[in-house]
């Protein structure tokens, strides 16, 4: 689990880290005190709110002070339907893009599928971006 986890993370943080690259700026890695100020509690979604997972976040912050978060949750309290893919939250105050697909600024939930899917949702679970690992990619 702490394999996924390390992984799910280094690759997040590649998918932060380049989208805010493309953005104008000098980006920052928000310390450990930042994110304490900023990664909310618990993250509404589908209905619910779940703890989110302090010790399991990450922050990007642009020189314009536009920041980027990302954090997993506790979605035990949720249907399987929905644990099978929520994972984490991804609140951005920037356009991101995502192999591609352009997420505008907004509070989103994501996870893996298990056909090893990247998927970002809206707050009512419905898909707004999906994409396959460069090293799933035929």
């Amino acid at each position: 689990m702490k394999k996924l986890r390390l992984a799910f993370f280094g690759g997040l943080f590649g998918v932060l880290l380049v989208s805010a690259l493309a953005q104008q700026g000098a980006p920052h890695l928000l310390s450990a005190d930042e994110l304490r100020k900023v990664v909310p509690s618990e993250f509404f979604y589908r209905g619910q709110k779940a703890p989110t997972q302090a010790r399991n976040s990450v922050g990007l912050q642009l020189a314009n002070g536009k920041m980027t978060l990302a954090a997993l949750v506790d979605a035990s309290g949720y249907s399987t339907a929905i644990q099978q893919k929520y994972q984490g939250l991804l609140i951005t105050e920037s356009k991101l893009n995502v192999e591609g697909s352009e997420l505008p600024p907004g509070q989103y939930g994501f996870g893996y599928t298990a056909s090893d899917k990247f998927v970002v949702m809206d707050v009512a679970n419905d898909d707004v971006l999906a994409c396959l690992p460069r090293r799933k990619r035929p």
